[in-house]
This record gives C-alpha cells, structure tokens and sequence, in this order.
C-alpha cells in the first residue's frame, strides 16, 4: 500500500511542526502506525479505488489530529471506521470502476484457467458491484475488513440489527444470482 507511507509521513510533518504535546504525538503517531491499513480497507470497501482511499486515509487521520478527537475517542477502532466511512462516502464518485485483478503468477495456473477464473471474479464483482448501496456496503465491511455487526453498525450509523438483516439479504442475492449464472456457463 503506497498510501500507508504517505500518510506515516504526513503524521510526522504534522507532528514535527508542533511541538506541545510529546505525549499526545507519541499516541497519535502510534495510532497512525497501528491503524492506517484499516482504515485504508474501510475507504476502498466504499470507494473500489486505491489511489482515493489513500487520500481518505490521510484525511481521516488529518481530521483527527486537527479534531483533538484522539483525546475523546473511546472505541478507536469504530471511531476511524466512522469517520473514514463518512469521509469515502462524501468522495464516492456516482460511477463504479471494476479493476481487473493483478494477481496473475506465471506458476499459478496456466493461462486458460487464469483467464476462466479471472473472467468467473470478475462476474463476482460486478453481482456485488451491482448490490444497491445499503447492501453491498455492509458486505464490503463484513468481508472485506472482516468487521462485526456491531463495528459496521457504529460506522454506518444504523442499528446492529439492521447490519445483520442487510448482510443476509445480500448473501441471499448473491446466492441467487451466482446460482442463476452457474446454471448458465460455469467456469
């Protein structure tokens, strides 16, 4: 993740230019070190672009130091989660752009079933690029950044039941659909 650097150094100018608290630094310069993969997987679940998650996570992190929210906040890893979550959102382009993947190992499989499995992940995402929002969203966060029900609630800022009802309405149509393009032509 190129981002991750950048946003290391980013906390380090902000810090090497104010100079009155070496505690508070040391927990904010800890926290960035700690968390800044997390909340870069929280923005690329909402935004699908790396290079824009990147500047979420420098957002987010900036938005904290400048807040003094490190001071108040109680369950950190919710409180990132929230505030990179809100902070994708606002950025979220209306358009989704599927990247082919990059994983492509000359030892891995041979060419024809890279090329069948490639072209069966991409049918993947597009189903769950598909999902409206308020479903794919949750999905993103529960699988992607392996978030509990409780985690994605207080990120998205809805009831943990709600989480829970959404995550299965989204499993089940997916089920649905792979079923429905297996039967079709399955790789």
């Amino acid at each position: 993740m190129s981002g991750i650097p950048k946003t290391i150094s980013l906390a380090d100018s902000l810090l090497s230019r104010r100079k009155e608290s070496p505690e508070r630094d040391a927990r904010f310069t800890d926290l960035v070190h700690r968390r800044s993969l997390f909340v870069f997987r929280v923005a690329y679940a909402a935004l699908r672009n790396k290079s824009d998650a990147e500047e979420v996570v420098q957002e987010t992190f900036l938005k904290l130091y400048r807040s003094d929210a490190i001071e108040r906040m109680q369950d950190e890893r919710a409180f990132l989660a929230r505030t990179a979550w809100r902070l994708a959102i606002d950025r979220r382009s209306k358009t989704v752009i599927v990247m082919p993947s990059e994983d492509l190992a000359a030892s891995g499989p041979s060419p024809e079933d890279a090329a069948i499995a490639e072209d069966w992940n991409t049918a993947i995402h597009r189903l769950i690029d598909a999902l409206p929002d308020h479903l794919r969203l949750p999905l993103a966060l529960s699988t992607v950044n392996e978030m509990t029900s409780r985690e994605i609630a207080q990120a998205m800022g809805i009831a943990e039941g709600t989480v829970r009802t959404r995550l299965m309405r989204a499993r089940q149509i997916l089920k649905e659909k792979l079923e429905t393009l297996k039967g079709g032509s399955a790789p």
